[in-house]
């Protein structure tokens, strides 16, 4: 099965140097071969024509082998203009030749600062300050994108309305990419400022900035027109989750591969508190409320399990508020908090997702469970609908799940890749939208 560590040493550049882009174009070689065997051929018969010539005169003789360089030049520069001409043919994976289902886009990003980055869509203009009536789930494909040469991490819409046509999506190949998720299904921007896997990545609140974290131990802060890199701070560590605070986003936190969790303020580029633990990996992190507190998932399973699997901090002071959040032995690669009411909900690789209060002493609600998909040792991600009324999950198994919040019964499975699917996002403004994605690189947009 794979899994996240099988991804760890994906710095190096052997692998993928390795793989043909989904996008390379390759000439038809046997135009080539066709040309060789021609030009030998013509050499052939140009040969033969002089032998049978030599009993003529001198001048004749010389005249006949002018009249000959010239035809074959004129019929060299034929074939060459042919070749000119040429089609080339985009490639395709076989997977993509056999699948049929929904079109591959395969537009190519426009420049650098693209008015289509910030223009409104069409769309979505007739839903803003809409009120819904009530959740409308998705029911078909609308695109499949064969995005990225690796794994897709995540994917999360602007929270900007207006400009929530656009998907991010960030992954193991080294890239993070902006997409029209609403109308085209084109990819807008390419981010590649980081030589490691990008782990995680989000929108600021602005919706004009996208934080990233990279397994090379840096932290990026991306000016989404531009494409430049605003700062870049590095860590000791392989960066695997990324947080900015709600309250003041020019402050972020970060953990990954090691025992703590760093403060950055990015004006300064200076570490601001650091909060330790003893564990070696943090999975997540999760601001709760206003960002005066937060929650940590580490990879601290142990026997008697009820210590430091979720940790809530106090921002501040860097104080444990709480370790004794969740007392059963499972991981929890995936945090979430409810849009409105104060609660939150974590994937537990129990193949359920666990609710608990956001407020001390951040209780589990035993009384809900949501249950039906498969984790299986992937970073599934889960999420709200807008209105907080319906939760969506990935599975491993590919398919999705929409559980009734309130009830916790499960409203629709889709099954929507053939691998594992890591992430589903509903879309904040378009009823019955959403962008789903896999662990093998591709994304679908639903409507």
């Amino acid at each position: 099965m794979a899994s996240l560590v099988d991804y760890e040493d994906s710095d190096s550049e052997s692998d993928e140097d390795s793989r043909t882009a989904p996008h390379e174009v390759v000439p038809h070689l046997d135009l080539y071969k066709d040309q060789h065997t021609e030009d030998h051929l013509f050499n052939m018969n140009s040969s033969s024509s002089l032998n049978s010539s030599s009993s003529l005169n001198s001048s004749s003789s010389q005249s006949c082998v002018s009249a000959t360089q010239s035809s074959r030049s004129d019929w060299l520069g034929m074939k060459r203009a042919q070749l000119n001409s040429a089609a080339v043919r985009p490639y395709v994976s076989k997977r993509q030749r056999v699948s049929p289902a929904a079109p591959v886009q395969t537009e190519e990003p426009p420049n650098v600062g693209s008015p289509l980055l910030f223009e409104m869509s069409e769309t979505i203009r007739p839903f803003l300050g809409r009120k819904h009536a009530g959740p409308e789930l998705p029911r078909r494909v609308h695109y499949r994108v064969q995005a990225h040469q690796g794994p897709v991490n995540t994917l999360q819409w602007c929270p900007v309305d207006h400009r929530s046509h656009l998907l991010l999506s960030a992954s193991m190949d080294k890239t993070y990419k902006l997409w029209d998720g609403v109308d085209s299904g084109m990819c807008l921007q390419t981010y590649s400022h980081q030589r490691g896997a990008i782990r995680d990545a989000c929108w600021l609140p602005c919706g004009r900035r996208i934080l990233s974290g990279s397994f090379d131990g840096t932290v990026a802060l991306t000016d989404v027109e531009t494409g430049k890199t605003v700062v870049k701070v590095e860590n000791e560590f392989k960066v695997g989750c990324v947080a900015p605070r709600p309250c003041d986003p020019d402050v972020f936190l970060c953990g990954g591969f090691s025992s703590e969790v760093k403060a950055w303020d990015v004006r300064s580029c200076k570490v601001l508190r650091v909060y330790k633990a003893g564990i070696q990996q943090t999975l997540d992190i999760l601001f709760l409320g206003d960002g005066k507190e937060f929650v940590t998932s580490t990879d601290a399973v142990s026997r008697d399990s009820a210590e430091l699997t979720l940790v809530a901090w106090d921002f501040d002071t860097t104080a444990k508020l709480s370790n004794q959040i969740f007392h059963e032995r499972y991981t929890c690669p995936c945090l979430t908090s409810h849009p409105l009411e104060k609660s939150f909900v974590a994937q537990t690789n129990g193949s359920y997702i666990a609710l608990f209060s956001a407020q001390r002493p951040y209780r589990t609600n035993k009384r809900r469970r949501y249950e039906g998909h498969k984790v299986e040792g992937f970073a599934v991600h889960c999420g709200f609908s807008t209105d907080g009324s319906v939760l969506v999950s990935g599975s491993s198994t590919g398919s999705v799940h929409f559980y009734d919040f309130q009830s916790s019964r499960t409203l629709k499975t889709l099954q929507a890749h053939d691998h594992a699917c890591v992430c589903a996002a509903l879309h904040p403004v378009l009823p019955g939208a959403m962008a789903t994605c896999d662990w093998e690189g591709e994304i679908k947009i639903w409507k």
